[in-house]
């Protein structure tokens, strides 16, 4: 019963999600608003993550499963991409590469921030 009820309160932040999109006619999808409104519930404490632990573990342990369509899809929409691969490829290598740059620099920032302050970051 327990997995039921945080079903409902994840889906519940998935259709807000979703009505702000569509009423507000913004180009976000609802689904990333969702998880804005959810990051945001569960930073200022309204919603804890007790509340939706254990459909959260449960989704993270079958987490690959949740892959499979959109490589179905990718698959079967080959020849659309076949002649932009290039530019895919080029993307993916490239917003690796960034995101890897970012995280470093992020990294740094976070222990020397810790240090100033006399914390141990390890």
């Amino acid at each position: 019963m327990k997995i039921l009820k945080e079903f409902l309160v994840l889906l519940s932040i998935l259709l807000l999600g979703e009505f702000i999109s569509n009423i507000l006619h913004i180009p976000i999808p609802g689904s990333i608003l969702g998880i804005i409104i959810l990051f945001l519930l569960l930073n200022f404490k309204i919603i804890t993550v007790q509340t939706i632990e254990l459909l959260s573990t449960f989704i993270l342990a079958n987490l690959a499963f949740f892959f499979i369509p959109p490589s179905v899809k990718l698959i079967s929409s080959f020849d659309l991409l076949k002649d932009e691969w290039g530019k895919i490829l080029f993307i993916c290598i490239f917003t690796t590469i960034l995101v890897m740059v970012v995280t470093g620099y992020t990294v740094q920032y976070i222990i020397k921030k810790g240090e100033k302050h006399g914390k141990n970051t390890k």
